[in-house]
């Protein structure tokens, strides 16, 4: 059995050191919990930029204010922010994966919403970059490109990420389904109705687990100078209820939702995966591979090698 750890501690917003410090606390108590991997939400490093959505007119020097304090707080890939979670991975024998906002480089102002894999080795095996930025989220992140949008092999099985509204997207999701996935880590800010449909149907459609994850932010979390923008976007009370669960490769929730700050603890038996591809794999017998065609294309970085890390360690 493989038993994973979703947290649903707040993040601390635009605080990098105040949010490394409290995952290595969450790697710890997840691995005393007997975890193999443990998840954390969508940009839960850093936070999640919510105003994004109410200050998106030209020239606003409130948006402009609050990018900049957005790329102070975002880590590089690698760099010594990420060295610390992997030393808390290595250590604890635990497998990551964890959204942050990623900085391309320490002197740029380029920034990503991504998805970090780091192995119960400490070693880094991927970071997907989501792909298209919802909406006014363009104003703070970049496109990413597929290098990371692969499965990979870890001490917790194979595993694939992807974030927010990727999921509503049927080649992004095949091109994971078609690399043998058994744990699939759906990264959320929040979870509304609609992102547990997505989460649901991912899991019956590639049958295999899901891992959604989503932020539990109360008001008082948000940084008093911070609430008044933060507000502007989410349109309330600037908070986020959480929502976690993990969801088996029937569709059907094991666990959750779950609503509030409780970590979400379920086990899981990989070898489901499999046994539920009697009836539907939509990469096996059910694909029609002779007239369906689809494709990822993996050049490299869009945007030249100074702008992509080479995390790869293995």
């Amino acid at each position: 059995m493989t038993r994973i750890y979703i947290s649903q501690r707040p993040p601390h917003l635009l605080d990098l050191d105040a949010g490394i410090a409290t995952a290595k606390a969450e790697i710890e108590a997840a691995a005393a919990q007997g975890a193999d991997l443990v998840v954390f939400p969508e940009t839960w490093l850093g936070g999640y930029p919510a105003w994004v959505f109410g200050l998106a007119g030209w020239n606003d020097p409130e948006a402009r204010h609050w990018f900049q304090k957005l790329v102070a707080a975002s880590a590089t890939v690698p760099g010594p922010h990420v060295q610390a979670l992997c030393d808390a991975a290595r250590d604890n024998g635990v497998c990551v994966v964890i959204g942050l906002n990623e900085r391309a480089r320490p002197s740029a102002a380029l920034l990503y919403n991504s998805a970090l894999t780091i192995d119960a080795d400490g070693s880094i095996v991927s970071v997907h970059r989501k792909l298209t930025p919802t909406h006014t989220e363009r104003l703070v992140w970049t496109p990413g490109d597929a290098d990371g949008l692969r499965v990979n092999e870890t001490a917790a099985g194979r595993v694939g990420a992807m974030v927010c509204w990727e999921h509503f997207h049927p080649i992004i999701r095949q091109a994971l389904h078609a690399e043998d996935e058994q744990i699939h880590v759906a990264l959320w800010p929040d979870m509304p109705s609609a992102h547990q449909l997505a989460s649901r149907h991912y899991a019956f459609e590639g049958r295999c687990f899901v891992a959604s994850a989503a932020t539990y932010l109360p008001v008082e979390a948000v940084p008093p100078d911070l609430r008044a923008a933060y507000e502007k976007g989410t349109g309330g009370d600037a908070s986020f209820p959480g929502g976690s669960g993990v969801i088996g490769p029937d569709g059907e929730y094991l666990v959750g939702p779950v609503f509030g700050d409780a970590p979400v603890i379920c086990d899981l038996d990989l070898a489901q995966t499999i046994a539920f591809k009697h009836d539907l794999d939509v990469t096996g017998h059910y694909s029609r591979s002779d007239i369906l065609h689809w494709g990822v294309d993996r050049p490299g970085t869009r945007y030249g090698e100074q702008g992509r890390s080479d995390y790869r360690s293995k």
